[in-house]
């Protein structure tokens, strides 16, 4: 049972920009290639930050409103800096948050979480730009087919992970949301399938109607 990898889902053919990027050139890049952020790099192609549209705005918040009913919002420092600058290297944030290929899905949605970021630039061993995994990338897991992940469960779950024979186990699939029925020896297996089977890429959810056979957890229950 494996994870979809970063490598896998992310996009290859990555517009960028260089320290020396005009603002507008960065603007039209945006535009012409509907994106919303672009990765920074330096001569050997390794990213040194990303310059994302909230970064290109902050140039009209920085302005007064003509009309006067809007104030100047007060800026920090290196947010009215940002404001100011003209070139991707003052524009920019830095330094990047970066992931590598090997990844699988979960490590790169937390990365993403932890650091509060929408796309993460790819680099390899030398930091040199892969490619960029955006939330998009890491969300077309959940558009794998019903038949796929009814696979992986019954094979690589059920069968190679519990060893359990398929008469004691049965799952159903459908739009990724998973039904188990059946029942097992002990009741401490159930939570484990359970969980296993959350792991699987494309699972909105599961649920599970599983007996037991020997209560080993070790305070009095009623089986489901």
């Amino acid at each position: 049972m494996q994870h979809r990898t970063v490598a896998e889902l992310m996009t290859r053919n990555v517009v960028t920009a260089r320290r020396d990027t005009p603002f507008k050139e960065i603007a039209r890049l945006l535009a012409e290639n509907d994106v919303t952020a672009v990765p920074v790099v330096d001569d050997l192609d390794r990213p040194v930050g990303v310059v994302s549209e909230a970064d290109l705005l902050r140039k009209t918040v920085d302005q007064a409103d003509p009309s006067g009913r809007v104030p100047v919002p007060h800026l920090e420092a290196w947010e009215r800096a940002k404001a100011e600058g003209s070139r991707a290297e003052e524009l920019m944030s830095a330094p990047p948050v970066c992931a590598r290929p090997e990844w699988n899905v979960v490590e790169a949605a937390r990365l993403m979480e932890t650091q509060h970021v929408k796309r993460l630039p790819v680099v390899d061993e030398t930091d040199r730009l892969l490619g960029v995994v955006s939330r998009g990338d890491l969300l077309r897991v959940f558009l794998r087919r019903d038949e796929g992940i009814l696979d992986e469960i019954t094979g690589d779950v059920l069968s190679r992970t519990m060893r359990l024979a398929p008469s004691e186990v049965t799952a159903d699939v459908r739009d990724g949301r998973v039904d188990l029925r059946g029942s097992v020896e002990y009741r401490s297996l159930i939570p484990v399938i359970e969980r296993l089977c959350r792991s699987v890429d494309g699972v909105v959810s599961v649920s599970e109607h599983l007996g037991y056979r020997t209560d080993d957890v070790g305070r009095p229950a009623t089986a489901s």
